[in-house]
């Protein structure tokens, strides 16, 4: 069994920084992709920043030049930096990881307010 465990959520004031973290633990032979989601109050949940086993990246538009997603391979651990955040950047980050025959696990979620 998988398991994610997020962290590094908080209270920060607009234009401030954090780093979130995304844990991955138990049997885990191949980490295909893990992928940072996030889900507003009254909206839907969007994905936004994911990282393949290859490097891949890709970010939603509302992130791009703000935001950047690494891994440390050897802690099957991906982070998401996140700078100049925005009020609209608030909301519950969760992450998702794609391992082994492609099977998906979530994490519980860190909750990142943004106000001042």
């Amino acid at each position: 069994q998988v398991q994610l465990v997020e962290s590094g959520g908080g209270l920060v004031q607009p234009e401030g920084s954090l780093r979130l973290s995304c844990a991955a633990s138990g049997t885990i032979f191949t980490v295909n992709a893990m992928t940072w989601y996030r889900r507003a109050p009254g909206k839907q949940r969007e994905l936004v920043a994911t990282l393949t086993s290859r490097g891949t990246t890709n970010y939603a538009d509302s992130v791009k030049g703000r935001f950047t997603i690494s891994r440390d391979n050897a802690k099957n651990t991906v982070y998401l930096q996140m700078n100049s955040l925005k009020p609209e950047d608030t909301a519950l980050y969760y992450c998702n990881a794609d391992i082994d025959n492609h099977k998906l696990y979530w994490g519980q979620g860190t909750q990142v307010t943004v106000s001042s």
